[in-house]
């Protein structure tokens, strides 16, 4: 069975990703800094297939730690899906230093350790990188500079990487829009949000998504069948980033 290897596993999208991966016949290793939320989630998965590890995914110790650990479980490695992710959302007057460097880290810094340790082992099993990269790293809203720094950055480590581990490794990107987790999180922060009719209907596809659309896309970028995808970025936000969302003047208007 393929080994793939997902970071931030124990919450959110990670969450999905893993569970999705196991119903398919997949073996999978979770690295995920929150403790809390590993062991909640422990008794949910096949234990013969599935391998959790405690990962800082920002430090090179614990990276080199993990996947040697998740190697001597699984042999080797067909899949790293990098999603282990830190959000600060606060005026740059107001962001430190050390919160900045936490999701450059975080975002960034931890799929090129999680891929650079993986690396050889994805070259022999001819496997597959995917990177969790945002419809930020394409446009913004205010306050937002740390989370786009380091997504921008994933866009261009997704194409780099794929050009430098080419031909026996694909590397590719998918950029989530909004994609509602809030109850795909341990107990303690685990709430549903209120979705309006209007958050729904303001997107072109009807509805806001949820993390089985991006774990429908990382079981495509998985499949051996879709092997001549490499070094691309995949939009998943119901065409939002499509959409002319202001409204001139009609006498003024002009395409």
């Amino acid at each position: 069975m393929k080994h793939v290897i997902v970071t931030g596993g124990a919450q959110g999208i990670g969450r999905i990703i893993a569970q999705e991966l196991l119903k398919a016949g997949y073996c999978v290793s979770i690295f995920d800094i929150d403790s809390e939320a590993m062991e909640e989630i422990k008794p949910q998965f096949d234990k013969k297939r599935c391998a959790f590890f405690i990962t800082d995914v920002s430090s090179e110790v614990s990276v080199r730690s993990s996947v040697r650990a998740s190697l001597k479980k699984f042999d080797t490695v067909y899949g790293v899906i990098n999603n282990a992710v830190y959000e600060v959302f606060k005026p740059m007057s107001e962001l430190t230093l050390e919160e900045w460097n936490r999701a450059i880290g975080t975002n960034l810094t931890g799929a090129f350790l999680c891929s650079k340790f993986c690396a050889p082992y994805l070259v022999e099993s001819r496997g597959t990188i995917i990177n969790m990269c945002s419809t930020r790293a394409f446009q913004s809203e205010p306050d937002t500079e740390s989370y786009s720094a380091s997504k921008g950055g994933i866009y261009s480590l997704t194409h780099a990487m794929a050009m430098s581990l080419a031909p026996n490794v694909r590397v590719n990107s998918i950029s989530p829009g909004w994609i509602d987790v809030s109850a795909v999180k341990k107990k303690s922060n685990a709430r549903q949000a209120d979705l309006s009719e209007s958050d729904h209907a303001q997107h072109p596809a009807g509805r806001v998504g949820n993390a089985f659309d991006i774990a429908q896309m990382v079981m495509f970028l998985l499949d051996p069948a879709n092997g001549f995808i490499t070094g691309q970025n995949f939009v998943i936000d119901g065409g939002m980033t499509k959409k002319m969302i202001y409204l001139p003047p009609s006498n003024l208007y002009q395409s």
